[in-house]
């Protein structure tokens, strides 16, 4: 397959990228590479489909934001993230429609808080909103694309280079399988999060009677990513990039 990978100059993106490049064609994309692409910027969005023409999926790695305090005197810096994260990232889905072939996958990326965060209010709206954009979308795509998201919680291998705790981390590799598993799984409209603690499991929306959500078999094939420790509950924050951060 021709995948093009956004945000491949991060942690994650780089590594989902490595995993890919045996077997497929990878293209990387990042704010700061050889080709570039910013979710805050739609043209470049433009730009790089032009560039790269037909592909089988589209990984998105790249946007997330920052702790904010609800307090916070400015509504520009409170809502940080916005852009990029969730309406960039609703901008490359629409996008892509004209430019991945039929079957192929576009794969977003939220992320998860296990419990209330100080300052993690904004971020928490964004990451839902997203999720539930996807669960909706999924219905509406042609020619049998599918749209799925990864929701990750801390990578063990970054808090280690943080110096924090990383035992309630999930490790990179758990991660990368959670994309990859979105990529050549036939789930679609699901959230994907990764976690070392929990049983695998899709989280679908309660709107069960949607043709295309409800019960998709797609969620079946799922469970075979029992050994790599994808559950429903993972660690609080996740940055995405080495670019962005927290959530």
């Amino acid at each position: 397959m021709k995948i093009i990978v956004i945000g491949a100059t991060g942690t994650i993106g780089r590594t989902v990228a490595d995993a890919l490049e045996p077997e497929h064609e990878v293209i990387r994309a990042s704010r700061n590479g050889s080709t570039r692409v910013d979710l805050e910027i739609p043209d470049s969005i433009d730009t790089l489909f032009d560039a790269v023409g037909e592909v089988d999926a589209v990984i998105c790695c790249a946007a997330s934001g920052q702790l904010t305090p609800l307090t916070s005197p400015s509504d520009d810096e409170f809502t940080l993230g916005l852009k990029g994260k969730l309406l960039g990232q609703v901008m490359l889905l629409r996008r892509a429609l004209d430019h991945v072939r039929d079957g192929g996958s576009i794969t977003l990326t939220s992320g998860t808080f296990e419990e209330p965060t100080p300052g993690s209010s904004f971020g928490a709206l964004v990451n839902a909103g997203l999720e539930a954009f996807v669960q909706a979308a999924a219905i509406e795509l042609p020619r049998g694309l599918r749209v799925n998201v990864i929701s990750p919680g801390w990578v063990r291998e970054t808090l280690e280079k943080l110096g924090m705790d990383s035992e309630g981390g999930t490790p990179l590799s758990d991660v990368v399988h959670a994309y990859l598993k979105a990529v050549t799984g036939s789930m679609r409209g699901q959230t994907l999060t990764p976690s070392p603690r929990r049983q695998p499991e899709c989280r679908q929306s309660k709107m069960t009677a949607l043709p295309g959500i409800a019960r998709d078999p797609g969620c079946e094939g799922f469970q075979g990513l029992k050994d790599l420790g994808v559950g429903h509950v993972a660690a609080p924050l996740f940055p995405v990039s080495d670019d962005h951060h927290l959530w």
